[in-house]
């Protein structure tokens, strides 16, 4: 009786996260460049002769040959492309970080499966390398990222114009169920009213002004990252479990190691 073949397809991706299936096998979720988000099997690469079971851990970014099954799809070869996890896991506030950075690319495209969605894998990809290099405080490269990746989703916030009526500001309320600053006309009850020098960093990071962004205090970064959580959290509907871990010290102190992202 004939048998129809398994398909083959071959793609770059970000690992997201793992799962435990059985006593060796292990469930990848991996946002790609060009298939979105596949959940797929890699096949005994928790025993410890696994040819490539450590290239398929949290934050790496590597180069996949998959061929698709009935449910899920199953993973026949994996290369590294960069490693990501050792220098981000060696930094406790980079690892708070990314773990969040993960869990919102998770989030994003939870109801999108194998619908690509580069703009977000480039973002993450983007993250990961901030992280890893230190090329920016953990905390900022993560605020930057959620603003960013609110935009790719749609829900970029209104940091100039009301974000109900769109007339120009500057105004001094910003609301979270409106999606960003308003007008007095538009104001609803319970709006904030975060320091100006908050909303400019905000808009820093979302341009890309590192200048800017980090010639910013303490007090208006902790502000900020406030209101972005705030706004992820409406629009997602649900908190991130990661979000509250996130470790925003100062950078200053001794930073201590810690394991990869815990299977579920």
């Amino acid at each position: 009786m004939s048998t129809t073949p398994k398909s083959l397809y071959r793609d770059e991706g970000v690992v997201l996260r793992t799962q435990k299936l059985g006593e060796a096998d292990r469930i990848v979720t991996v946002l790609t460049r060009r298939h979105g988000k596949v959940r797929a099997v890699a096949k005994g690469v928790r025993r410890t002769k696994s040819k490539f079971g450590a290239r398929l851990e949290p934050f790496s970014h590597v180069d996949l040959q998959l061929y698709t099954g009935r449910t899920l799809d199953i993973v026949s070869q994996a290369e590294s492309i960069r490693a990501y996890g050792r220098p981000i896991v060696a930094d406790y506030p980079a690892y708070t970080a990314g773990t969040a950075v993960l869990e919102t690319a998770d989030r994003l495209t939870a109801e999108e499966e194998k619908e690509p969605n580069l703009r977000l894998f480039l973002l993450v990809i983007g993250a990961l390398r901030a992280l890893s290099e230190r090329s920016h405080p953990a905390g900022l490269v993560l605020d930057a990222f959620l603003l960013r990746a609110m935009s790719v989703a749609g829900w970029e916030p209104a940091l100039g114009g009301c974000a109900r009526c769109g007339e120009e500001g500057p105004h001094r309320h910003f609301s979270v169920p409106a999606g960003g600053m308003v007008c007095p006309a538009c104001r609803p009850t319970g709006s904030a009213m975060p320091n100006p020098a908050t909303i400019e960093l905000l808009d820093a990071l979302l341009t890309g002004d590192w200048d800017a962004a980090e010639a910013s205090h303490g007090g208006t970064r902790r502000e900020g990252s406030g209101l972005v959580a705030a706004l992820l959290q409406w629009h997602l509907e649900r908190g991130l479990r990661s979000l509250p871990l996130v470790d925003r010290s100062d950078p200053t102190v001794p930073r201590r190691e810690v394991g990869l992202l815990s299977e579920a």
